[in-house]
């Protein structure tokens, strides 16, 4: 009697373990910034709560610095099963998401946090179930994006005209707004940027003084200008078959887990970009321009605005509801 117990305790011990063993899923996460960025800052906070919350059922391996590729190769890594998530600016995936990226549309982080987080945004990132991915989350890439160059300091849009500056690949907000300031583009892959700036590929670049600062670009740049023109999404893709294979209570921990990265991402945006601008000043000059030449910038811009609304980017309804949640958002 007491033989046959003990081999049933061991029979259910047994399965219990492989039950267990049944449950532990891994998700692999890749982004192009680095160990130091407030994306990754972010990420480790989502790691230690999806591993907590699901008792390990859920291991979070964490791949920064474009290990895994460029963001478009990691995107198609998602899509294909290979790669579980990554978090990027690759937009391509889901076009409507550039109309968070127009000129001067938001003045600050409370903006820009309460527009990723509203209803509009939840509606188009609902649309995201294709290709065999979804977007968990938005939030902001690293902070408000600002000019640098070479050439000369940046106080007023005449001193854009002439200039040769990088764009990101598909951007096309970036590059109207460019050519918009009187400068021309040129597309050139984010880890390929450091070395196009060291050896005059071109002139200068836009990116948040997190990025900057992670990516050392400030080594290969003289003058920058903090216009706080653009912020980008930051989206986080997952692989949706990877995704709908968790058990109910684990995928919504890890959509939890995804709203709560992101308010960990926006809050530590202040003080990243303090400290980044700091080691910034030690390198380059940096210039805080007046709200007159600011308002400069905005009005020589507002072209991109007319030609999105002209093209059916954005309907007029759209952008006004967005700029009523911006403006009620506080300034």
């Amino acid at each position: 009697m007491k033989k046959a117990f003990a081999l049933m305790l061991a029979l259910c011990m047994t399965f219990s373990f492989a039950s267990a063993l049944a449950e532990q899923y891994t998700l692999k996460i890749g982004h192009a910034q680095g160990d130091t960025h407030v994306r990754h800052v972010s990420l480790l906070a989502f790691e230690k709560m999806v591993e907590e919350k699901t008792n390990g059922g859920i291991q979070v391996e964490l791949f920064p610095n474009g290990a895994l590729g460029t963001e478009k190769e990691m995107l198609e890594m998602v899509t294909m099963g290979t790669l579980e998530g990554m978090r990027g600016g690759q937009l391509d995936f889901l076009p409507e998401l550039y109309i968070f990226t127009l000129p001067f549309l938001c003045e600050n982080q409370e903006q820009a946090s309460a527009l990723l987080s509203s209803d509009i945004a939840k509606k188009i990132t609902e649309t995201s179930v294709k290709d065999n991915m979804l977007i968990l989350g938005l939030g902001n890439a690293g902070g408000f994006r600002h000019f640098s160059n070479n050439v000369r300091l940046i106080k007023t849009p005449a001193d854009m005209a002439g200039l040769k500056m990088r764009t990101p690949t598909g951007y096309d907000t970036i590059d109207r707004t460019f050519k918009a300031l009187g400068a021309s583009t040129v597309a050139i892959p984010y880890a390929e940027l450091y070395m196009a700036l060291k050896t005059g590929v071109v002139d200068g670049q836009e990116n948040p003084a997190t990025n900057v600062e992670s990516m050392k670009f400030f080594e290969v740049q003289k003058y920058f200008t903090m216009v706080g023109y653009q912020f980008h999404p930051d989206p986080f893709y997952v692989n949706l078959d990877w995704f709908n294979a968790l058990p109910e209570d684990f995928q919504q921990i890890v959509r939890d887990g995804a709203t709560e990265m992101m308010k960990v991402n926006d809050q530590s945006i202040a003080d990243a970009e303090a400290k980044a601008i700091k080691i910034i000043q030690e390198s380059a000059e940096v210039y805080y321009p007046t709200p007159e030449e600011l308002q400069a910038f905005k009005d020589a811009v507002q072209i991109v605005y007319t030609e999105y609304v002209a093209e059916g980017k954005v309907t007029q309804e759209n952008l006004d509801a967005m700029m009523e949640l911006i403006n009620s958002a506080g300034n």
